[in-house]
């Protein structure tokens, strides 16, 4: 347990420093429910992590019904990463290293912090909680299914941030995926 509970620390901390510090100042988007509440927060103004806890809900539903491990486990992590996400806004345009760096080191920020909290079974909730229901029930290693459904997100975005963001928003999330998959395939650390 003590476990779980520093992965999913260290990755909230991770997953608001690679979007608020590299995403967030140059309108990049990643996938999945963080990459619409970002969508909301670009297009609205409302609090990405806020976001991100409603848009949830209904996945959240699906899980009380067909995983109930992951709807605890994955609980603690939502709340946790969407409130370290708004917490940590404040560095939103305070890193500034240009479109391209920011697009890579957001994505592998990302992807780390989402990947070391699958690897102990808890998520950001959102379609990372719906990755992990999907991996039950096929043999799909869950940085692609992230990766799939990540790629669908961002397209719905394009009319939000535009072309030239949407491709660097597609470099964003192969990093994601990338970073998850080697972080997830990595055997759990021990204490």
């Amino acid at each position: 347990m003590k476990e779980k509970i520093i992965a999913m620390l260290i990755g909230s901390l991770l997953l608001s420093l690679g979007i608020n510090g590299f995403l967030v100042p140059y309108h990049l988007l990643d996938g999945g429910v963080i990459g619409l509440g970002l969508i909301i927060h670009y297009f609205y103004g409302l609090p990405t992590g806020l976001s991100i806890i409603f848009l949830s809900l209904p996945l959240y539903v699906l899980a009380w019904f067909f995983e109930r491990r992951y709807f605890f486990y994955s609980l603690h992590g939502l709340i946790i990463s969407s409130f370290c996400i708004d917490l940590f806004s404040f560095i939103n345009g305070k890193i500034q290293i240009g479109i391209l760096p920011s697009t890579i080191i957001g994505g592998i920020l990302v992807g780390v912090g989402i990947g070391l909290m699958l690897r102990y079974e808890t998520s950001t909730g959102g379609t990372d909680l719906l990755a992990q229901l999907l991996t039950k029930f096929t043999s799909i290693n869950i940085g692609i299914i992230i990766f799939l459904i990540d790629g669908l997100i961002i397209t719905s975005g394009i009319q939000v941030v535009g072309l030239e963001k949407f491709f660097y928003s597609l470099l964003t999330i192969v990093c994601v995926g990338l970073m998850t998959t080697v972080t997830v395939s990595k055997k759990p650390l021990t204490y």
